[in-house]
């Protein structure tokens, strides 16, 4: 039991009066003070969890995609990405292997959007294809450089056989 005593001390007064020890018993604030070091402990959060707004189709939606205007993101296996414009079979811009960050896969979207403004008018349409050795983490920083980038219109699509055979050429398969 925890308690705060007074040492006595003497009178110089000659009354002949006795002083009485001060006695105070601290035991229930130490309850108290654990009791609410525990219920702020529980009640306040450190970290807030971070979401990320992802719209998808309800349902199989077949719209034809321009070959002209779309980028082809295929992730590989080392956070590294490669990405092509138009067709793999006939590229408008050849199959780059790229990395995350503002010299990597940002730039590359930027000047893509660029020049497909620019030649087009419309905005550029950009399809991620996930390979079997990716991370999920690659997936969050493609999709968070899209967002960075104010890329709206993307796609999430399966990888096909020739998008492989590029990540085996480049090595990161």
């Amino acid at each position: 039991m925890a308690e705060l005593t007074a040492s006595p001390q003497k009178s110089g007064a000659a009354r002949g009066r006795k002083k009485q020890n001060l006695r105070v018993d601290l035991t229930a604030m130490v309850d108290l003070a654990f009791l609410l070091i525990t219920f702020f402990i529980m009640t306040t959060t450190l970290a807030k969890p971070k979401a990320m707004d992802l719209a998808m189709p309800v349902g199989e939606i077949d719209v034809p995609v321009p070959a002209s205007r779309s980028l082809t993101i295929c992730l590989g296996k080392n956070d590294k990405v490669v990405y092509y414009l138009g067709e793999l079979k006939n590229p408008v811009i050849a199959p780059t292997v790229a990395g995350f960050g503002h010299n990597g896969l940002r730039r590359a979207l930027i000047e893509t959007n660029k020049m497909i403004h620019d030649k087009y008018g419309k905005d550029m349409i950009v399809l991620v294809k996930p390979s079997n050795h990716s991370v999920y983490s690659s997936l969050v920083s493609t999709l968070d450089e899209l967002t960075i980038t104010k890329t709206d219109r993307y796609s999430i699509v399966d990888i096909a056989t020739p998008d492989i055979d590029a990540l085996k050429q480049k090595g990161i398969y």
